[in-house]
């Protein structure tokens, strides 16, 4: 029997949804996307319809808009999207200028970047959810159960393949970026095994069909077992803990016992953090730092009496340049801290040579200074990071 004129233009309606969804994944007529620039760019010029209101834009127009892409590239774009009834035009007339879009294709375009964002995990949510609320319709028919549990069975049989592939001879790193898939699943078999009882309750006759749906759940837990256990094989080998997604770390953290925790970090060395510096501020430092002329030492030479001095021996000029500077900043204190001068001073260059004059009076043998470090450390974030070692620098009794 055939066809109505009804049924035929319920097709034709159907089939004309079906052009504009799909428009946005063809750069051409019978092409496939093959980078992203073409999705931004049909975004773009469906973007730009929605600006312009009902009145509809020229080809012109739409490039103005879209000027931050190529003229070339967005013609091209345009031209697909108005063979595939994306973009029509306002009036069916051979000359007419101004075209409109359809809400379709910008629909798609959005399940289309939340699927690249999120890896399609809350849109197979929603599929389980949908499925099941269908099989448990009051007038649904066999045949949409035989449908129901063909489509779920594809669905977990291509991500029990995708990631069994992944877990026996895939990059690590790869399987790595796929995680998304694997944890937080526990959801996803739960949806799917209700689904199955549903439908194995309600049409006995699909036992069948229902046990191909048991095989690809459970083909899809064993993928997933085996890419969880490879990458927490990999990350406790190489110490790499990116490898393991932040949820397996939250779930850790919040079930396991204090012995646990504590043993994490048993074997970890952390080293003192590096001076936030560029290369060329420490070159210019050591460039610009103080050298010292060395002082030569006199001989010794035989006394006539003990503890007496020789008319000619040679002062210490840098004993005394150190003492000076010593009793400049001790001044009445007999002790002072150095986290104190080092503030006073307030740069990195003149900190430097601080130090270097305060361990020069410690080391002095004739000097009756001394520095004393703690096991205490400060850390400053602003206005740029840095750390110093808490001491104190005093004087001594002689």
């Amino acid at each position: 029997m055939g066809l109505s004129f009804d049924d035929l233009a319920g097709e034709a309606a159907v089939l004309g949804v079906y052009r504009q969804v799909f428009a946005v994944l063809a750069r051409e007529s019978g092409a496939m996307v093959l980078d992203a620039s073409s999705v931004d760019v049909d975004e773009a010029i469906l973007g730009s319809f929605a600006e312009a209101g009902p009145e509809g834009l020229t080809v012109d127009q739409v490039v103005i808009a879209c000027a931050r892409f190529s003229g070339v590239q967005v013609r091209r774009r345009f031209e697909v999207l108005r063979d595939y009834r994306a973009v029509e035009r306002v009036k069916d007339r051979p000359h007419e200028l101004y075209h409109r879009a359809a809400f379709a294709p910008y629909v798609m375009l959005l399940f289309l970047r939340r699927i690249a964002d999120r890896g399609g995990q809350a849109e197979l949510h929603q599929l389980l959810t949908l499925e099941h609320l269908s099989v448990q319709e009051s007038d649904a028919t066999v045949e949409d159960a035989r449908g129901t549990t063909h489509r779920l069975s594809t669905v977990f049989r291509l991500l029990a393949n995708q990631l069994a592939g992944l877990a026996v001879g895939g990059v690590v790193e790869t399987l790595r970026e796929n995680a998304q898939l694997l944890w937080g699943n526990h959801g996803l078999l739960d949806q799917a095994n209700d689904v199955h009882q549903t439908v194995l309750s309600r049409w006995s006759m699909l036992d069948r069909e229902c046990r191909a749906l048991r095989l690809a759940i459970a083909a899809y837990r064993d993928a997933v077992d085996a890419a969880a256990g490879r990458l927490i094989e990999q990350a406790g080998a190489t110490r790499a803990l990116g490898l393991l997604p932040v949820e397996a770390w939250r779930t850790f953290a919040r079930e396991a016992d204090v012995g646990a925790l504590s043993d994490v970090l048993n074997e970890f060395l952390f080293d003192a953090p590096a001076p936030w510096f560029a290369a060329d501020t420490l070159i210019e430092a050591v460039e610009s730092a103080q050298h010292t002329t060395p002082v030569r030492i006199t001989p010794p030479r035989p006394q006539t009496e003990p503890g007496s001095v020789t008319e000619d021996a040679v002062p210490d000029a840098e004993a005394e340049r150190l003492r000076a500077l010593a009793e400049q900043l001790l001044g009445e204190r007999t002790q002072v801290s150095v986290t104190e001068l080092i503030d006073e001073i307030g740069d990195w260059l003149g900190g430097r040579r601080l130090l270097a004059d305060l361990t020069a009076m410690h080391l002095h043998d004739t000097l009756p200074y001394e520095l004393r470090w703690s096991d205490r450390l400060r850390i400053t974030l602003e206005p740029s990071l840095n750390w110093v070692t808490e001491g104190r620098f005093a004087r001594v009794a002689q």
